[in-house]
């Protein structure tokens, strides 16, 4: 089974590659910026096509499609799991901070999987597993850039599956929520005991990427209880945007 993991140096992307390796039969193709952490992790896990690429180059999609090709001539899971935050007030960053957001978070997820399709088309069944966000359902303020390029990702990839599936091609979607990584330590809610439930690690959003992935799943969140605020987003909007409104208002306060 051939796998390929963007945004692999850290974070949800290695752990994502760590699990994704102990599957039998696994070959792993690893693409993020940092040529060195990816050879560490490949040499961590007994080897792995290492691919250095910016995914915002345009020539990143094709060159990343040859090399798939010239060294496995297959692909059965694509985890598009490459992006980024993208923080502040729409009156404040603007429209250019809402083109950045999208060119990475969509983007850049599209031209890939553009270019890898053939790939995927030939090897089916398979499978493309996009990481998206609950802030992909529910959007808190000062977050709309990122929200939107989590939402466009969700709208695609349900679109995508429906286009996709009677070719043997499944689409899943994993929603994290709040996630502690080496950049993001999520320490207010870890130290709280009344709030910890809600930060994930990334080896449960790994193990959430298998389910959306190899075990056919449509959507997962993870923390698991995510789903709940999007479900009241969809039947009680209203309460939804007055308690984000608080959220935000607690926010300013303590800052």
């Amino acid at each position: 089974m051939i796998s390929l993991v963007t945004g692999a140096s850290s974070g949800i992307g290695a752990a994502a590659a760590r699990r994704l390796a102990r599957e039998p039969g696994a070959r792993l193709v690893l693409v993020a910026r940092r040529e060195d952490r990816l050879r560490a992790l490949a040499d961590e896990i007994g080897g792995a096509l290492v691919l250095a690429e910016d995914l915002l180059d345009e020539g990143a999609p094709a060159r990343i499609a040859e090399a798939v090709e010239r060294e496995h001539g297959r692909l059965d899971l694509l985890v598009n799991n490459a992006g980024a935050g993208f923080r502040g007030r729409f009156a404040d960053s603007g429209t250019d901070n809402l083109r950045a957001a999208l060119e990475l978070n969509f983007f850049a997820q599209t031209r890939l999987t553009e270019a890898l399709l053939p790939l995927l088309r030939r090897s089916a069944p398979s499978a493309i597993v996009n990481v998206a966000s609950t802030a992909g359902r529910v959007a808190r303020a000062g977050s709309g850039a990122y929200s939107a390029s989590k939402f466009a990702l969700i709208g695609w990839s349900d679109s995508l599956h429906l286009e996709l599936a009677e070719e043997g091609i499944h689409v899943g979607i994993v929603n994290p929520g709040f996630v502690s990584t080496e950049g993001f330590p999520q320490r207010e809610l870890v130290e709280d005991p009344k709030r910890r439930w809600m930060v994930s690690t990334p080896e449960k959003v790994a193990e959430a990427i298998v389910d959306a992935g190899l075990r056919g799943r449509a959507e997962r969140y993870a923390p698991r209880p995510y789903w709940l605020a999007a479900a009241a987003r969809v039947l009680i909007p209203g309460l939804v945007r007055r308690v984000m409104a608080k959220a935000d208002l607690s926010t300013k306060t303590r800052a």
